[in-house]
């Protein structure tokens, strides 16, 4: 039987050697050979990723592709006009809401001033005091009459006499036993008329010749007139109900 031969060993041994030696120590030729290698295998694997990461519109044909931004571009002007569209609502109901604000206040404002003329509120501001003092005779009820009057052409906003009774457009004067009914209340001298306006308008309708003034003097009283910047009226008038009459339609 023939022994083996040993040349076949050798050789398998010695390659071994010799690769083991080229991984130890590399040479500048395979050391550029594996970082090509290394550089097309990372290209390679980045390739592959790149067309899995979104592949939706891989098989668009181009006119399928201008297709479809066709219909982005629709679908964005739709968006951009109804935000207009919701952008515009808002600004009409912030519009409309501050017009029914400023028209609410209006009418309180309204309210509050016919509130004022009607006498069923109080009042307070700045205004004269009259005070009418009987010496040697009778006040008349016309001079008091003429008092009143041209307070109101003074622009009096608001008035009382002897802080009991507010003296509006429908107030009533009655000559009585002792003093003057006004509005069904008997009223006795000395006549105190506070008088909410300009101070100094008022007072100059008092003094002006023959005016009330006067009149007072000539039914032999004596008036003294006080400017105040703080005048207070309290007393107020009872709202009448109404039982019968009711708004027109304005037609």
């Amino acid at each position: 039987m023939p022994e083996p031969s040993t040349d076949t060993g050798d050789q398998r041994t010695g390659g071994r050697r010799r690769l083991l030696a080229a991984l130890r120590h590399p040479s500048r030729q395979q050391l550029v050979v594996g970082l090509l290698l290394a550089v097309v295998g990372f290209a390679a694997i980045t390739q592959m990723r790149s067309y899995q990461v979104d592949d939706t519109y891989a098989g668009y044909r181009e006119q399928a592709l201008i297709d479809v931004l066709n219909g982005l571009a629709g679908t964005t002007q739709r968006a951009e006009a109804e935000l207009a569209r919701l952008e515009e609502t808002r600004a009409e109901l912030q519009s409309d809401t501050s017009a029914e604000q400023a028209a609410i206040e209006q009418a309180r404002a309204e309210a509050d001033a016919l509130a004022v003329l009607a006498g069923t509120v109080p009042v307070t501001g700045p205004g004269i005091r009259v005070t009418i003092t009987e010496e040697t005779g009778q006040v008349d009820i016309d001079s008091l009459l003429d008092t009143v009057q041209e307070m109101r052409t003074a622009f009096a906003e608001a008035m009382q006499v002897n802080g009991q009774v507010r003296v509006i457009a429908s107030t009533s004067f009655e000559d009585g036993v002792g003093g003057i009914y006004v509005d069904g209340t008997l009223l006795e001298p000395p006549y105190v008329i506070d008088v909410i306006g300009d101070p100094a308008t008022l007072h100059g309708g008092m003094v002006f010749p023959d005016g009330p003034v006067d009149q007072l003097e000539r039914d032999g009283a004596s008036v003294q007139i006080e400017e105040l910047q703080s005048l207070d009226i309290e007393s107020v008038v009872e709202p009448q109900r109404l039982d019968y009459t009711q708004p027109g339609s304005g037609s």
